[in-house]
């Protein structure tokens, strides 16, 4: 999966992007970002990274943020698409 495939799977999903930010950081955010080393998922709280992730592949790192997104729709909107299994 690609970043541009999973912003596509979030707005089919109908997942508000007010929880998530793809290519950039935004404040209050489950941001994906890319350096120049590894992928990063990781929420973003006044410049600060919390519970930062990284991953060598693009794939991986789209996987995980789906996968953080798909808990968080759960729990505040108790909908959800099936969990991704390894």
């Amino acid at each position: 999966m690609t970043a541009k495939e999973l912003k596509h799977f979030f707005k089919d999903h109908l997942v508000p992007s007010k929880l998530y930010k793809i290519g950039k950081e935004r404040d209050g955010r489950i941001c994906l970002t890319k350096n120049k080393e590894f992928w990063e998922v990781y929420f973003l709280d006044h410049k600060q990274k919390i519970g930062l992730m990284r991953y060598t592949d693009e794939n991986s790192a789209c996987l995980s943020m789906k996968e953080e997104l798909r808990k968080i729709m759960e729990s505040i909107y108790e909908i959800t698409w099936k969990p991704i299994r390894a």
